[in-house]
């Protein structure tokens, strides 16, 4: 199966009624293993690159990019590539620019750390860049919890600045506040589903829920089943991966090979992704 775009596999979601995956990626193991847990589960996956983890290699995203984008298409389930929290204005124009070559055909514009109005009108300006360039564009209406001391607990997207937000804005698709918080490293995060159901009510586009390595696998899927269409998840492949690293290096304090440990981190991370999957399918 080709390269797969994630307008298609986010509209194959809402046709379903249920939730795609994307998974970050830090290193090719991160994106060998989504791909792996992926073709387990027998699901399409969203493979996503943060700013964080493009200045991580430098800067420059095209190496890993092209690597991923061979991946995606030697796999047989759907896969797509997705810049990710991209607030950077230089970084947002080279992905318009690189995303027919690489391959790219999603990204996610976050100016939520400005007010609202600077948030409309970046996002709005940006949307209009990326959309000619044939990108499906997601943007954030406030922050997300637990990111660089974002939003205080208990703060929440409300459903009528939504809609406002996206019929100025033009995206594609809104990442929303409903409990959930970036960086968790237990799944106790508490769904809002009624606010879920209210903003699909409201809103005309997919709905994403970011921070959802916190949330319990019955409520992933009850946000699902509620209304939200993509899932992003980060931390909890980390979690896996590190810990299975560790384990080989404490048994074996000696190691100087460099792939038995990264094997049994891919393995986790692989294994995590298809647990993921099977949730929201």
């Amino acid at each position: 199966m080709s390269l797969a775009r994630t307008a298609d596999l986010i509209a194959d979601a809402v046709e379903r009624s249920r939730a795609v995956a994307a998974f970050n990626v830090i290193t090719l193991e991160h994106a060998e293993a989504i791909v792996d847990g992926a073709v387990g589960a027998g699901e399409g996956v969203i493979l996503q690159f943060s700013q964080n983890a493009i200045r991580f290699h430098g800067g420059n995203p095209r190496p890993l990019l092209v690597a991923c984008r061979e991946l995606a298409d030697a796999a047989i389930v759907p896969v797509s590539l997705h810049l990710d929290h991209i607030d950077d204005p230089a970084l947002i124009e080279l992905g318009i620019a690189i995303a027919a070559d690489v391959g790219l055909s999603s990204i996610m514009i976050d100016a939520s750390k400005l007010d609202y109005d600077g948030n409309v009108a970046a996002t709005a300006d940006a949307t209009r860049r990326a959309r000619a360039a044939g990108l499906w564009v997601e943007a954030e209406l406030g922050e997300i919890g637990g990111k660089d001391g974002a939003h205080a607990p208990g703060v929440r997207t409300d459903p009528t600045e939504a809609a406002a937000f996206v019929a100025a804005t033009g995206v594609d698709g809104l990442a929303v506040a409903v409990g959930s918080s970036h960086a968790m490293r237990d799944r106790s995060a508490a769904i809002d589903l009624e606010l879920i159901a209210a903003l699909a009510a409201a809103v005309p586009v997919p709905l994403v829920l970011h921070g959802s390595s916190g949330v319990p696998d019955d409520a992933l899927s009850a946000a699902a089943g509620a209304g939200i269409r993509k899932v992003n998840v980060g931390t909890a492949l980390n979690l896996a991966g590190m810990a299975a690293l560790r384990a080989v290096l404490d048994a074996d304090p000696a190691l100087v090979d460099p792939r038995p440990g990264a094997r049994a981190s891919r393995d986790a991370m692989a294994e995590t992704v298809a647990r993921f999957c099977a949730v929201l399918a």
